[in-house]
C-alpha cells in the first residue's frame, strides 16, 4: 500500500471496487435512503444488494465463503456508501467488523465452518453485544453472567445499543460476560449466542437521533442456555481479543466518516454552483469558497490518516495509536464537515430532504461510538508514553 500512500493513485483492482461500490451507491441506495430515514425503517433490499455484491465477505477467506480480499477494500466500501447512507454503511461496518470478524480472528475451525459462510454471504447478520448500561469502555462494570451448568452456559443480563441485533436476518449476537473470578478481577469471556435461543430478546428498537435505518437495539437475557462449545475463544479473553476488534473497527469507522466528510463536501459544490445569491452563485463569494476548500481539506486529511493505519495493520506491523488518531481526526471532520455543510445550504440544510440534513443528525454517533474522541485521545496518549 506504500506506494499509493504517497502518490494517492490506488491500484486497479481497489480503484475498480470502490467505483463498483460507488455507481451502487448512487443507484441504489440514495433513491431510497430518504425514505428508510423517514420510516426508520431497516433497508432489507439495499443489503440484499451489497449481499449479492459480496461486499460482506470483503476480508475473509474464499474457504469460508468470502471474497478473498482484505481489510482494506472493505473500508473503500465503507467511505462509498458513507457519502450516500450511513445508516447502510455502519450496517456493512458492523456486520463484518463486529458480527464476523470476531469468529474469523478467534473461533476454532468448527465455529468459523458453521457461522462464517453465513455471515459472509451477507444472508444473514451478526451482532456484538459489549455495551450495558453501566459498562462499555469500563469492562469492569459488565454485569451479564454466564454461568457453568453441565455442558451449557446460562446467560443472565442485559445490553444496550447493539448494532444488526434484532433485524429478521440476524443469526447470532457474541456476548461478553463475566464467567468467574481470577484475581479478584472479574473474567470476562465471550460466548456465542444464537438469535432463536430462548430467552434470548432483542427489545423494542430504539429512536435516535440519526442513523434511522440502521437496526439498534437494547438486548435482554434470561436463563439463556447455550452449549459450553459457544465460548469464542480462550475462556477469560473476551474483552482482551474484543479490545484487537476494536482497534481494526476505529480503521473501519474512521473510513465511513471519510465518507460522510466527503459526502457533505460533494452536496455543497453542487449546491454552491447552482444557488444564486445577490446575482451570482454563492460559490463565487470567497467566504463560501474557503469554507468548502476548509472542508476538503479535512476530508482528505482523514483520508490519508486511515489509509495510514490500515497499511500498518495489513503489514502486520503495530498500528492501534495510527487507528485511534484515524478514528478522531476522521469523526471530527464529519462532524465539522456537516455542520459547515448545513450553513452553506441555509434554511434548505434544516430540511430533512436534504442529504446535508441527515449528516447532520447522523455524524455525531460517529464521535461516539468504538471509542468516544476522549478515549481515544486517552489511547495515544498511552501510546506516546504518558
Amino acid at each position: 500500500m506504500s506506494d499509493f500512500l504517497s502518490t494517492g493513485t490506488l491500484p486497479e483492482h481497489y480503484r475498480d471496487l470502490a467505483l463498483t461500490v460507488r455507481d451502487f451507491a448512487n443507484q441504489v441506495v440514495a433513491p431510497v435512503a430518504a425514505k428508510h430515514d423517514a420510516e426508520h425503517s431497516f433497508p432489507y433490499e439495499v443489503v440484499a444488494g451489497m449481499a449479492k455484491m459480496g461486499l460482506f465477505g470483503l476480508p475473509f477467506p474464499e474457504e469460508y465463503g468470502g471474497m478473498g480480499g482484505d481489510y482494506f477494500a472493505l473500508c473503500l466500501a465503507l467511505e462509498e456508501l458513507g457519502k450516500i447512507d450511513q445508516s447502510v454503511a455502519i450496517t456493512l461496518e458492523a456486520g463484518v467488523s463486529l458480527g464476523a470478524m470476531p469468529i474469523y480472528r478467534f473461533g476454532d475451525e468448527k465455529q468459523k465452518q458453521e457461522w462464517l459462510p453465513r455471515l459472509a454471504s451477507g444472508e444473514h447478520l451478526g451482532a456484538f453485544g459489549l455495551t450495558e448500561p453501566g459498562a462499555g469502555s469500563d469492562a469492569g462494570g459488565t454485569r451479564t453472567t454466564a454461568v457453568e451448568d453441565g455442558d451449557s452456559w446460562v446467560i443472565n443480563g442485559s445490553k444496550q445499543f447493539i448494532t444488526n441485533s434484532g433485524t429478521d436476518i440476524t443469526a447470532l449476537v457474541t456476548v461478553t460476560a463475566v464467567t468467574g473470578e481470577t484475581g479478584g478481577k472479574k473474567e470476562i469471556s465471550t460466548i456465542l449466542v444464537p438469535a432463536d435461543t430462548p430467552g434470548f430478546i432483542a427489545e423494542p428498537a430504539y429512536n435516535k437521533v440519526g442513523w434511522n435505518a440502521s437496526d439498534t437495539h437494547p438486548l435482554s437475557f434470561t436463563d439463556v442456555r447455550v452449549p459450553k462449545e459457544n465460548l469464542l475463544g480462550e475462556r477469560g479473553r473476551g474483552y482482551a481479543n474484543f479490545l484487537r476488534i476494536l482497534d481494526e473497527g476505529r480503521i473501519a469507522i474512521a473510513a465511513l466518516s471519510v465518507g460522510a466528510a466527503q459526502g457533505c463536501v460533494d452536496e455543497c459544490v453542487r449546491y454552491a454552483g447552482e444557488r444564486e445569491a445577490f446575482g451570482r452563485t454563492i460559490g463565487s463569494n470567497q467566504a463560501i469558497a474557503f469554507k468548502v476548500a476548509r472542508m476538503e481539506a479535512r476530508a482528505h486529511t482523514a483520508r490519508t490518516a486511515y489509509y495510514d493505519a490500515a497499511a500498518l495493520m495489513l503489514a502486520g506491523k503495530p498500528f492501534k495509536k495510527q487507528a485511534s488518531i484515524a478514528k478522531l481526526v476522521a469523526s471530527e471532520a464529519a462532524m465539522d464537515n456537516a455542520r459547515d455543510a448545513t450553513q452553506i445550504f441555509g434554511g434548505y440544510g434544516f430540511m430533512n430532504e436534504y442529504p446535508v440534513a441527515r449528516h447532520y443528525r447522523d455524524s455525531k454517533i460517529l464521535e461516539i461510538g468504538e471509542g468516544t474522541t476522549e478515549v481515544q485521545l486517552m489511547l495515544i496518549g498511552r501510546e506516546l508514553g504518558l
